[in-house]
């Protein structure tokens, strides 16, 4: 039973241990969860910026729900980090709503997140408990870019763009874990809102993006659709909503672009088990470690969505840096409003709706993690 308010679940994490970081400069006291407490005790000794001044403690749990709402009680927010969502997020999800837990994670993965509304959006509810998948800077700075552009008053279509640069390389500056979730999405279909339905992207898929940020253009994907597409949905806004993401390091794209093509070729149709062999593959020869903290210096990001109506157009940007470090800023961002007993809706909600896109966007600004522009085109 947690002694603590807020459980951060992937303890021993590169993101799960960022949490933590914002939570000390905070002062919010926290329980720690993982399935190993002695590997949690060293990688926080290792990681966790000034550990010696928290508030916490270390509850070792199996990844089953009975194990995890044990964890979990007594908490009032579970911050999940435990990925890939698609394979293990859900339990984590129906433990929470039964330790009596709002629960926030950080994924983007799209099928995830279409399954926690449609199984765990109603039942959150009713329970007065909050439900947000994708707190992150994955969808959601490219999310508060959205809500700034529909604004505008008659926005209802809508395209975004999430870019980021960083060290070069195959698997350089991604985590393991993000590693391991971009893979799976070879498992998913893909999706984009049109005329507010969803529909699926073409297995082939691919963008080209422009930006004033970058000196070439982005090639990119629908990496799985994104989030943005399900969170507007029933959005009465939005009509269309298409989503894509590029990094500023075009063979690496194209080099997951390929991969992509191969799985539909020689493995889409293989037993469940071969093909975790083939995803645990391509994770070890790509992401073998840990990376290191990021830096604001090498680490840099822009988000923006164009938005058209009839006759209105509209860009805005969200332009911001370290994104792990920002993911981390943006849940402890939601904590602190659920810890105040101050949000604006329950059950299931993306960060925007349920804490406001324009806090969410000064919490960031504050900190120095990003800065926001809006322009009529």
């Amino acid at each position: 039973m947690a002694n603590f308010p807020v459980v951060v679940y992937g303890a021993s994490g590169y993101t799960g241990m960022l949490i933590m970081d914002w939570l000390i400069d905070q002062n919010i006291g926290f329980t720690a969860v993982g399935r190993n407490a002695e590997r949690i005790k060293e990688m926080m000794a290792e990681r966790v910026v000034r550990l010696e001044s928290a508030k916490y403690e270390i509850i070792e749990a199996e990844h089953n729900v009975d194990s995890l709402v044990n964890a979990f009680k007594g908490a009032k927010v579970v911050c999940n980090t435990v990925g890939p969502f698609i394979k293990y997020g859900l339990v984590a999800v129906e433990a929470a709503l039964k330790a009596g837990c709002h629960h926030l994670d950080t994924t983007g993965e799209q099928e995830y997140i279409r399954n926690v509304r449609d199984e765990f959006g109603e039942k959150y509810r009713q329970a007065g408990l909050l439900v947000s998948p994708s707190l992150s800077y994955m969808y959601t700075f490219v999310e508060i870019a959205a809500e700034l552009a529909l604004e505008t008053h008659g926005i209802d279509t809508l395209e975004t763009v999430t870019l980021a640069r960083g060290p070069r390389g195959v698997g350089a500056g991604v985590t393991v874990g993000s590693t391991a979730s971009i893979f799976e999405m070879y498992r998913s279909q893909a999706c984009y809102l049109w005329e507010n339905e969803l529909v699926p992207h073409a297995p082939d898929a691919s963008f080209n993006f422009t930006s004033p940020d970058f000196m070439e253009p982005v090639f990119g994907l629908p990496w799985g659709g994104t989030s943005l597409p399900i969170y507007f949905e029933n959005d009465s806004r939005v009509r269309a909503c298409v989503s894509g993401v590029g990094f500023y390091d075009n063979p690496v794209m194209k080099m997951v672009h390929a991969l992509g093509q191969k799985w539909e070729a020689e493995y889409k149709d293989l037993p469940a088990e071969q093909q975790d062999a083939v995803i645990k593959e391509l994770v070890d020869s790509t992401t073998p470690a840990m990376p290191p903290r990021e830096r604001t210096t090498i680490q840099r990001s822009v988000d923006f969505a164009i938005g058209r109506g009839q006759l209105a157009a509209v860009r805005a940007t969200v332009r911001g840096v370290t994104p792990y470090i920002s993911t981390g800023a943006l849940q402890v961002a939601g904590v602190m409003k659920l810890l105040d007993n101050d949000i604006n809706c329950v059950g299931f909600a993306s960060g925007s709706k349920a804490f406001g896109h324009r806090y969410l966007l000064g919490f960031l600004e504050q900190r120095g993690l990003a800065t926001a522009t809006v322009e009529t085109l």
